[in-house]
Formats: C-alpha cells, sequence, structure tokens
C-alpha cells in the first residue's frame, strides 16, 4: 500500500483533562517547529497560550488559545482547549472545525477516567483522535496498565505506536513499533537512534503483533499474512495506520513529556504523515457540499471593547480575502493569531483557521458565506449547572450589565444571563463556581463594572390545609363622598397544582357587578405575600355576599375590602410552606455511583431509580426527586467524588409541602 501524505494547511485541537499539559505541550510543538526564540512556561507566565490575566492567575486554560507552525514545510493551525470540565463547551465548540485531534493524559491508569467527556465527544463527532500520554517520565505505573484503562473508557480500538525504555524505573526513550526502531530521549530535542535493548525485545515482538491484529481487524490483505506468517511491508503498515484514523476506526497513543520535550518530534512526524487533509474533513463533516464557493464557520467569538469582535474561523471551502463582503457583512481584516499576537492577511484558504474582524451579526456556529445553501454542524450549548444572582454595586449601571452579560454569552455561549421573575434577581448560570468566578473577574476587567453575587433565592411557595369563611369591611370618611366596601369571602384550598380560581355567587345585588373585578384584584394583590411571607398558590376564594353604599362605594373600596379579608382569613386557614422539586438525572462511572448516592441521599432527594448511561460503557444515570434549595451546589459534591466528570439535568417538577425545622428557618430567614 502506497502511503500518500496529506497537503496543504491543516488544524488540530489540543485536548484533555486540567492539568495534562496541554499547553506546555502547545510550547514545545511551537519551541521545536521554531516559531518561538524560547520556549514559554504555564508556571512563570510565559505562555503563547493561556495570556489572558484569569488564567495565568489559576495557571489553567479558560478559553480557546489558538497558535500555529510549520513543520518540515507542512503548515498547522492548533488550538489550545481549555481542560477543566467547566470549559467543555470552549473545547467541544472548537472541535468541529479541526481535522483532527491530540488528547492529552496522565501517565496515571487511575486517572484515566478523566478524559472521557471529551472522549465521548470526539468519537460522537468521528474526529481523528491521537492520544499522547504526557508526563510518561514520572509515570509510577506500567503503560499496559495505562492503555488497559484507556480501552474501558473507549468505544473505538486503541493501537499502541510506542513501547517505552525503562533505565532504573524512569522511562527514557521508547521503540516505535511501526518501525521497529529504537531512541532515546535527548533533553530540547529530537530522540537519538540507538540499537534495540535486548531486554525489550520480547515486549516490543508482542506490543506490535497486537497492533497488527487490530489493523488487521479492517484489512483483509494484512489479515492473510499474518495467517501466513509473512511480515508486512512497514509503507503498508504506515499506510494502514493512517487510513484508520482517517476513517476513525482507530487511536494511536504516544508518549513522551512535553516540559523535556521528550517524544515532540515523533508526534510531530505523525501529525504530518496522518492528519487528514482539509478536504477530507470537509467530506467528513459534510462541508464538502459547497464546492469551491467559499465557505467559513466560527468556532469562538472574542469581543474586547478596544478592538471590538473577533470571530475565530475555520476555513471550509473558497477564498476569503480581506475588505470583501459576504453574507454578515464586510470583512475589515483577516488575522492569523499566535497567542496574544495578530499577523494580517491578505486572504484565508481552506483548512486555514483565522480571526475575521468586526462582523457583528456573525456568532458561534454561523457559517459566513456568499450565499451558497450548506448547512452548519453545530454544537448544542451545555445545560447549565450552577448560577450565581447577579447585582451591579451601582444601581444605574443595571442595565449596562444586562449588555455585559448578553456580551460575555456570546462569546461563551455556556454563560446563560436570565431574569428570574419569580424572585426578581438576575441570575448568571454557567458549567461551574471556576466558570462563574472567572466571568465577574471579566466583568470587572474587561468592562470596569463593579458586581457583587450571591446565592440565589429559591422560590418557595405557600398554600393552606384547609378553608374558612371571612368578613371584612373598609370605611373611610375624609369629608365630601366617602369610601366603603363589605365583602364575606370563603377561601379553600385547591389540590397541589390547582394553581388560583375566584368564583362569585352573590345574590340580590349586595354586591355591584361592576366591583366584583375589583374584588378578585383585591385578592390577588393579597396573594403576592401570604402570611409566611411568600407568594400564595393552589387557593380557591368565592365571594357570597357583601354590602354596598349608593354614594360611597368604588372599586378601590372593593379591592380594599377584599385585601382585609385575605389578610384576616389566611392565617385561620393554616398556611404551609411549599418548597420546588425538581427531576434531576445525575451521571456518573459506575465505580462512584454509592458515592452519589449517598450525596444525593444528604440533600433530601428521593431516589426513584438508576439506569445505564445510553453510549457510555461503565456509566450509570441515577434518577432522583431533589428539593431546589440542595441543587446549588450539588455540582461541586458531585465532581468531587467523581474525579470532576460527574454532571447532571435537572428540571422543575412540583411543590411539596416544607414543614419542621427547616420550614422555621426559611421562613425566619425570609423575615416571615
Amino acid at each position: 500500500m502506497s502511503v500518500e501524505k496529506p497537503t496543504g494547511p491543516r488544524s488540530i485541537a489540543l485536548v484533555g483533562p486540567y492539568s495534562s499539559g496541554k499547553t506546555t505541550l502547545l510550547e514545545s510543538l511551537l519551541s521545536m517547529c521554531g516559531e518561538t526564540d524560547r520556549k514559554g512556561s504555564v508556571e512563570n507566565g510565559t505562555s503563547v497560550g493561556d495570556y489572558a490575566r484569569e488564567a495565568r492567575d489559576r495557571k489553567m486554560s479558560v478559553e480557546v488559545n489558538t497558535a500555529h507552525f510549520s513543520f518540515m514545510g507542512d503548515r498547522f493551525s492548533v488550538l489550545d482547549c481549555p481542560g477543566s470540565v467547566e470549559f467543555l463547551q470552549e473545547c467541544e465548540n472548537a472541535l468541529i472545525g479541526v481535522d483532527a485531534a491530540v488528547l492529552v493524559c496522565d501517565p496515571e491508569p487511575d486517572k484515566v477516567i478523566t478524559v472521557a467527556p471529551v472522549l465521548k465527544f470526539l468519537e460522537d463527532r468521528h474526529i481523528p483522535t491521537f492520544v499522547f500520554v504526557n508526563k510518561v517520565d514520572k509515570a509510577r505505573g506500567s503503560v499496559q496498565d495505562l492503555f488497559r484503562a484507556l480501552e474501558e473508557v473507549s468505544n473505538r480500538d486503541l493501537v499502541l505506536r510506542q513501547v517505552p525504555i525503562v533505565q532504573d524505573g524512569t522511562v527514557t526513550g521508547y521503540v516505535d513499533l511501526a518501525s521497529e526502531r529504537s531512541y532515546v530521549y535527548k533533553e530540547g530535542a529530537k530522540s537519538r537512534i540507538i540499537e534495540m535493548p535486548p531486554e525489550i525485545a520480547e515486549e516490543e515482538g508482542t506490543s506490535r503483533f497486537a497492533m497488527l491484529e487490530t489493523l488487521a481487524d479492517f484489512d483483509d490483505h494484512l489479515m492473510e499474512e499474518l495467517l501466513e506468517d509473512i511480515e508486512p511491508d512497514k509503507d503498508e503498515v504506515y499506510g494502514l495506520l493512517q487510513q484508520d484514523l482517517q476513517q476513525g476506526f482507530l487511536v494511536p497513543v504516544f508518549m513522551g513529556s512535553a516540559l523535556a520535550d521528550h517524544g515532540i518530534f515523533r508526534l510531530l512526524k505523525a501529525l504530518r504523515h496522518e492528519v487528514p487533509a482539509a478536504a477530507e474533513t470537509a467530506q467528513r463533516t459534510g462541508m464538502d457540499k459547497a464546492g469551491e464557493a467559499p465557505v467559513a464557520q466560527v468556532l469562538k467569538t472574542y469581543i474586547s471593547p478596544q478592538g471590538g469582535k473577533m470571530s475565530l474561523a475555520r476555513v471550509w471551502s473558497g477564498v476569503f480575502r480581506d475588505g470583501e463582503t459576504y453574507s454578515a457583512g464586510r470583512i475589515a481584516g483577516i488575522y492569523r493569531l499566535q497567542g496574544v499576537k495578530q499577523e494580517k492577511l491578505a486572504e484565508a484558504v481552506p483548512g486555514d483557521i483565522v480571526a475575521f474582524g468586526r462582523l457583528e451579526d456573525l456568532h458561534t456556529g454561523d457559517l459566513l458565506h456568499n450565499g451558497t445553501e450548506v448547512e452548519a454542524s453545530r454544537v448544542a450549548p451545555l445545560e447549565p449547572v450552577y448560577h450565581y444572582a447577579l447585582y451591579s454595586e451601582n444601581r444605574d449601571e443595571d442595565v449596562k450589565l444586562s449588555a455585559v452579560l448578553n456580551k460575555m454569552a456570546e462569546e461563551d455561549p455556556s454563560l446563560v444571563p436570565e431574569h428570574k421573575q419569580e424572585t426578581q434577581e438576575l441570575l448568571l448560570k454557567g458549567q461551574g463556581e471556576i466558570h462563574l468566578k472567572v466571568a465577574l473577574e471579566r466583568i470587572q476587567s474587561k468592562y470596569g463594572l463593579a458586581v457583587q453575587s450571591k446565592r440565589p433565592k429559591v422560590a418557595y411557595k405557600e398554600a393552606i390545609r384547609k378553608g374558612t369563611k371571612q368578613h371584612a369591611r373598609f370605611r373611610k370618611q375624609s369629608g365630601g363622598h366617602g369610601q366603603f366596601g363589605d365583602v364575606q369571602i370563603e377561601i379553600e384550598p385547591l389540590p397541589r397544582g390547582g394553581g388560583f380560581e375566584f368564583h362569585e355567587r352573590v345574590v340580590g345585588g349586595s354586591v355591584p357587578r361592576q366591583f366584583i373585578p375589583a374584588v378578585e384584584s383585591g385578592v390577588k394583590d393579597y396573594l403576592v405575600e401570604g402570611p409566611l411571607g411568600f407568594p400564595v398558590v393552589d387557593v380557591a376564594v368565592t365571594l357570597f355576599d357583601g354590602q354596598h353604599h349608593s354614594v360611597d362605594s368604588s372599586e378601590n373600596s372593593f379591592r380594599s375590602a377584599a385585601r382585609i379579608a385575605m389578610s384576616e382569613g389566611m392565617p385561620k386557614c393554616s398556611p404551609v410552606l411549599l418548597e420546588p422539586i425538581h427531576k434531576v438525572e445525575l451521571a456518573m462511572p459506575s465505580l462512584y455511583t454509592s458515592k452519589v448516592t449517598g450525596i444525593v441521599s444528604s440533600r433530601r432527594g428521593q431516589i426513584l431509580g438508576f439506569d445505564a448511561r445510553e453510549g457510555w460503557p461503565g456509566w450509570d444515570v441515577l434518577t432522583a426527586m431533589m428539593p431546589e434549595e440542595e441543587l446549588h451546589d450539588l455540582i461541586i459534591d458531585l465532581r468531587s467524588a467523581t474525579l470532576g466528570v460527574g454532571t447532571f439535568r435537572c428540571s422543575y417538577d412540583h411543590l411539596q409541602e416544607l414543614t419542621g425545622h427547616i420550614a422555621d428557618k426559611v421562613v425566619q430567614a425570609h423575615g416571615g
């Protein structure tokens, strides 16, 4: 099989869990390819990526960072994606526009589960994926144990491409299973070829045969060669490795140390020969239907008060030129980004990832085109799992705050601003505590707004357990016409979810027809805040009698009389507090199900059942009913118990009576 190397500009994403070393790997790639004079450091805040202050303060990526390099004549764009699950939306948005992904993982088998969320996304989107086992020089377990752990979380076949050479308990080099050459690591340079150590020959043979067996599952000719004990040609092996990666059958596993530049040159060679060409990716994603017409898709939106809007986009087809007008307007600059630095370009071609300037009507996920009808492959926004109530320190800036939140949500679609009518609070919802703290810092640093946050209020309600009849009269004399209204009402509880009903059975005109709507309005006025201090629900009120005065009665007087009747009658109806209950679905690896069950129980949850998580081998879904009060920081405990990968979704289900000391505390805190 002849191996045809892909050509043209290509793109890769660096993905993986927090602290796996993606940004350090980017620094190593840039340094080895001569794109930087000296290798930057995440620890020292000198990296090309993670240039934002919020990222450097935390020493972690909080948004997609873009860079580029050339290796042996091939040009690559790199999207360094955040590893924290709280910034997963950034990662998923970026991945729809790359030719391949490099999944960076820790060498410890016990931590492999942390790659599951992003690995599942890569599988579902059929994105060609390389695994780079980082920090292998500090590994405590065996590579085979790690490989088996990776197999348990992958729905695609893994192929180990290298066997480590271990000396005195430290990995000092590797044997490449495709070429059967042995290398020893050299600090800051490509590895040096050596004779294969005799002690590793048996392991190399076993691992190479396992690799060939996996390749043979997808190729009959290789299967025949193996059955006949024929050694396959190396070009055939390389060709199958390239073909099976591009078709999504296999995930090759490499290893090294980004900090020490170990294994980086071998990874670069694999990227050069095996990452699909831009045309192949366009075909995989269905974006080839545009033909030669210019089509690009926005992967990330950046907005700054000074520089305006920048749309980071993948060019799927055609040529985009600076200054020309397309579907979303006129392009005001095309830029290749190298971290914070911008290189102005005259045009962008298929395979490029560039930033377009000042296209105000273009949003993340949108297509930029010249009228070509192509359907974009989009990423659904993640459901929020944590939220704050926000308020401006200067109340005059509330309108400005709303506008700023909308801009931030455009940059990061997993940030959801919402005005909650029930509690009259402005909420900011997101993917976790760090996610929202970063957002608050940016509100201050980018837009100069002083904002405070607090735990959101729970929308408690109240109802009654029994009914009563109540008479009330409103009389006021202030010179001239007075005010007079007299009502007799019956208050009754409704079944849960019954809402509010108003009836009248007045006979003989004791309350004239024109005043009856005013009585209903007075009742509703009171129901905004019942005896316990909360909105009243599930109650029926009937006006059955009253009195009026031919001169002094008015709508206002009957409205006031109704309010008095409700305020005197409702406390006699055994008011009870109601709390909102949500149906919650929690997803976690089966290994942690018992821990999660304990968390749910400790938060007054009622467990409804368990099931396997569809499409996620080794994962469970626990369904429960939980009070809204207990959901605020549930995600913190859930992630703490599951190495950060557990998640949940919830929806309002019903109101439920709350009694005892918890209800007393709620009422007391509310001032009722």
